[in-house]
């Protein structure tokens, strides 16, 4: 799998590095420094490879070993039901990296999983975030349930987000862009929750959406 750009490269875990492939003095000294395999390249070779922004660096990368349920940790976990879009999905990591939230529950089929724009977008923080994926989402709602955890799905029509207590162990469900939350997870939650607005407005992106509630959960705990 290729991923690119500088700050990607400086994020990655190492020993996850085929190789670098780059045009920049600087990024050679990188790998250098860093004992990196690297192969110095003009930007004509890496415009051929993606039509991404590569900032003249381009890294040959092993793909992505996801983690098990048994592996989730923390007080506090993301779980998408069949998210589509990669950027949205790098947004969200990224955003989940920031607060401290360091387990993502995504299904085999049917979502989005780990590519080269899902590493972009997260801008390397993919290292500090365990990507779960499991066989079937409410299957693995239900075990986190008998270990304590409440689920939290977001849903236009939920009860205000402000409103509700998130005191505990918790999950935050974000559903499919365009399908939002399906019905057997609805029906499987301990709470629907929804950010109010406009009524011009049709709905948040959701990687806005679940930063806004990402957010106001992990404060929960202060």
């Amino acid at each position: 799998m290729l991923a690119y750009g500088v700050n990607v490269l400086k994020e990655l875990d190492k020993k996850r590095i085929k190789k670098v492939m780059t045009s920049r003095t600087e990024i050679i000294d990188y790998c250098k420094n860093n004992k990196i395999k690297y192969e110095k390249v003009d930007n004509h070779l890496l415009n051929k490879l993606t039509k991404e922004n590569h900032q003249g660096v381009i890294i040959d990368v092993y793909e992505y070993d996801y983690y098990s349920l048994g592996d989730a940790s923390g007080n506090f976990i993301v779980a998408l039901d069949h998210l589509e879009d990669p950027h949205n999905f790098g947004a969200i990591i990224r955003t989940c990296a920031a607060v401290g939230v360091n387990s993502i529950i995504i299904p085999k089929d049917r979502s989005v999983k780990v590519t080269d724009i899902v590493m972009k977008t997260s801008v390397g923080t993919i290292n500090y975030v365990k990507i779960i994926m499991v066989n079937n989402l409410l299957d693995a709602i239900n075990k986190l349930k008998k270990q304590g955890y409440f689920i939290y799905s977001a849903d236009m029509h939920g009860e205000n987000y402000r409103t509700i207590d998130y005191s505990g162990k918790r999950v935050l469900v974000i559903g499919n862009e365009g399908k939002g939350i399906s019905k057997i997870v609805k029906d499987n939650s301990d709470f629907l929750i929804s950010i109010p607005i406009n009524k011009n407005v049709e709905s948040l992106n959701a990687s806005v959406a679940a930063g806004i509630l990402i957010y106001q959960m992990e404060n929960a705990d202060e």
